[in-house]
C-alpha cells in the first residue's frame, strides 16, 4: 500500500506537478468549505433585524449574542490549535461542521433569548474547530506559497460571509425564523467535503508530510522577546482591524436604516457589497505578500484605510458605499499577511499560530460587537462610527515589525 501511495517509477517532474494540481484541488476543497462555513457563520448576523423584532431585543443583547459566538471560537481555537500541533486530527473538521448544524437547528426553533445564544454557541464551537485545522490544510497544500494559500483559504470565507446577509434578505427576512433550517443542507455538504479532505489529510500524515519543517533559509532567526513584541503587535494590529470591523458587520444595516431611512432588505445588500468588497481584498493580500513582503502589505492594510474611514460617518449614501468598498477592500488584505507573517515568526506551530489568531481575532469582534452595542444604546448608532473612525491609526505600530526576509525572489 506504501508504494501504492508514492511510487517510485514516477519521475520526479512528474510527480511535482501531480503534487501541485493535489495541492490546488485541496485548497480549492477547503477554500469552499469555508465558504460554506463562514456564509452559515454570517446569517447569524444578517437576521439581527428579524431577531430584534421578533424577541424585542436591546442593541446590548444584540451585541451579547455576537459575544457568545465569537467568545466561544476565540477561547477555543488556540487550545484546538495548540493540541492538534501534536496530535493532528484529520476528520475533527467534519466533527466541528456537525455542531454548527445542530446549531443552525436550534437557531431555527429558538423561542427566547437563551436558546439564541445556546445555538450562538453552537455556531461559535462548530468554527473554533474549523479555522486552525483548515489553516493547516491550506498550509500543507501551498507548495510553498504560504500568502497565496492563506488568501485562497480566507477568500472562500469572505465570499461566504458576503453571501450570507443576501441569501437572509432573500429566504430567511421572508419565510421567518423557522427558514434557517433550509441552511443545514450547506452544513450537511460542508461535512461531505471535509470528510474527504480529511480523507486527504491523513493521508500526508501516513506519508510523513506532516512532520515539522526545517526554518526557511530565507528568514532571520528572531530572538525571542523579539518574536514576542512583533507578536503582540500583530495582535495590536487585528485588535484594531476586527474591531473596526465588527462595527460595519454586527451594526451596518442599523446604520444604514437610522441615517437614509433604507428598509432592512436593501440595508442588507448594501452589507453584501461590503463584504463581497472584504473578499475580493483578501485575495489580493496574500499573494502581493508572497512578492513585495507581508510588513508593507500590513503597513498598508491597516493605516491606509484610516483617510476613508474618518470620512465615512459624515459622507451621503452614495459615497457611504464608495467608502465602505474601499475599506472593506483594504483592511481585508490585512489578516493572510499578518497570519503568514505569525506563522512565519513561530515556524512548526502553525495550528497554534492559526487558533491564536482565528480565536484573537473572533473574540475582538465580539467584545467589539458588545462594546459598540452597549455604546450604541447610550449613545446613538452615528456616534459608534465616529468613534471607530480612529481605530486604523493604530496602524502605525506596524513600523517596529521586524523584517523577516533576509532576500525575496520575484
Amino acid at each position: 500500500m506504501e508504494t501504492a501511495l508514492n511510487p517510485p517509477e514516477i519521475p520526479p517532474a512528474i510527480e511535482k506537478q501531480a503534487a501541485e494540481k493535489t495541492g490546488f484541488r485541496v485548497l480549492g476543497a477547503i477554500s469552499f468549505s469555508h465558504f460554506l462555513n463562514d456564509m452559515i457563520q454570517s446569517l447569524l448576523l444578517a437576521i439581527y433585524p428579524l431577531l430584534k423584532g421578533n424577541f424585542h431585543l436591546s442593541f446590548a443583547q444584540i451585541g451579547l449574542i455576537t459575544l457568545t459566538f465569537q467568545v466561544t471560537a476565540s477561547l477555543l481555537q488556540p487550545l484546538v490549535g495548540l493540541y492538534t500541533d501534536k496530535h493532528p486530527k484529520p476528520y475533527s473538521l467534519a466533527i466541528g461542521m456537525g455542531s454548527t448544524l445542530c446549531g443552525l437547528l436550534l437557531l431555527s426553533v429558538a423561542p427566547n433569548f437563551t436558546v439564541l445564544l445556546i445555538a450562538a454557541a453552537l455556531v461559535g464551537t462548530g468554527s473554533s474547530v474549523f479555522h486552525p485545522e483548515a489553516s493547516r490544510v491550506a498550509r500543507m497544500a501551498s507548495g510553498g506559497r504560504h500568502g497565496l494559500a492563506q488568501s485562497l483559504f480566507q477568500v472562500g470565507g469572505n465570499a461566504g460571509s458576503a453571501m450570507g446577509p443576501l441569501l437572509a434578505a432573500w429566504i430567511i427576512i421572508p419565510g421567518g425564523q423557522h427558514s434557517i433550517a433550509w441552511f443545514t443542507i450547506a452544513a450537511l455538504i460542508a461535512i461531505v467535503v471535509l470528510r474527504q479532505i480529511g480523507h486527504w489529510y491523513q493521508r500526508q500524515q501516513l506519508a510523513g508530510k506532516t512532520k515539522p519543517k526545517k526554518k526557511a533559509a530565507s528568514h532571520v532567526e528572531l530572538p525571542r522577546n523579539k518574536v514576542v513584541m512583533a507578536v503582540g503587535i500583530l495582535l495590536l494590529l487585528i485588535f484594531s482591524k476586527y474591531f473596526y470591523m465588527a462595527s460595519l458587520s454586527s451594526y451596518f444595516t442599523f446604520y444604514l436604516i437610522s441615517k437614509f431611512q433604507l428598509s432592512v432588505q436593501d440595508a442588507q445588500i448594501h452589507l453584501f457589497v461590503f463584504l463581497f468588497a472584504v473578499a475580493i481584498g483578501t485575495v489580493l493580500g496574500g499573494p502581493i505578500g508572497d512578492r513585495v513582503g507581508r510588513k508593507l502589505v500590513i503597513w498598508v492594510s491597516i493605516l491606509g484605510v484610516a483617510p476613508f474611514t474618518l470620512m465615512l460617518p459624515y459622507a451621503n449614501l452614495f459615497w457611504t458605499g464608495v467608502l465602505t468598498v474601499i475599506i472593506g477592500m483594504i483592511l481585508a488584505s490585512a489578516f493572510s499577511a499578518i497570519l503568514v507573517f505569525a506563522q512565519e515568526l513561530m515556524p512548526g506551530k502553525v495550528g497554534t499560530v492559526s487558533g491564536l489568531f482565528f480565536g484573537f481575532a473572533f473574540g475582538m469582534g465580539g467584545i467589539g460587537a458588545a462594546l459598540l452595542g452597549k455604546l450604541a444604546d447610550m449613545t446613538d448608532i452615528f456616534f459608534v462610527y465616529q468613534v471607530c473612525a480612529f481605530l486604523p491609526l493604530i496602524g502605525l505600530l506596524a513600523a517596529f515589525l521586524p523584517k523577516l526576509e533576509k532576500s525575496r525572489a520575484a
